[in-house]
């Protein structure tokens, strides 16, 4: 009985770490983006699949995902309902080469509750044309404090001219206007 208690405030003591510095949330769900997109052969993880959206995720945005998920890009091989995008939000892409040269940054500190952390990766290296290949993505993430943790409250995919919300696309596609 002990061991079992032990090993329940082991993982709860973990759980509260994770999330103990702004970069932390955002750090887990880039090892999983790295992951999945490592090789062909890799078994894809959803980060929203119901753990990691409740424990990576603010509640404003488990919100926003929860209503998009009610109208689903697509179909599971098994029938069921995919969820609400079709691709994958971090990398804003369906096809894509393994992630090199990933740059977590949060130096830019914290505003008005919300602390952006930086994120900059080439997605593009295996291809041929050195346009892409040399391309560098860059997403911010924007978190928050929320229960005693850090958690992510939205998701832009920043470009030269464009600095889109994933909060704001889910709401969009909640009401059917994507």
């Amino acid at each position: 009985m002990r061991n079992v208690i032990l090993a329940a405030a082991l993982s709860l003591v973990a759980g509260l770490a994770s999330a103990a510095e702004p970069v932390d949330p955002v750090r887990e769900v880039m090892d999983i983006t790295v992951s999945n997109w490592g090789s062909a052969e890799s078994e894809w993880r959803y980060i929203f699949d119901a753990e990691p959206l409740q424990r990576l995720f603010s509640q404003r945005f488990r919100a926003a995902y929860v209503e998009a998920s009610k109208k689903p890009a697509y179909e599971t091989d098994d029938g069921g309902p995919g969820d609400p995008f079709g691709y994958d939000v971090v990398t804003a892409s369906q096809d894509g080469c393994p992630l090199e040269d990933v740059a977590i940054d949060a130096a830019g500190g914290e505003e008005n509750g919300v602390t952006t952390v930086k994120v900059r990766f080439k997605l593009w290296r295996c291809l041929d044309q050195a346009e892409l290949k040399d391309s560098t993505d860059e997403v911010h993430f924007d978190v928050v404090a929320e229960n005693g943790g850090y958690v992510i409250d939205d998701i832009h995919r920043v470009s030269p001219d464009n600095r889109d919300s994933v909060v704001e696309e889910m709401k969009q596609l909640a009401l059917g206007t994507d």
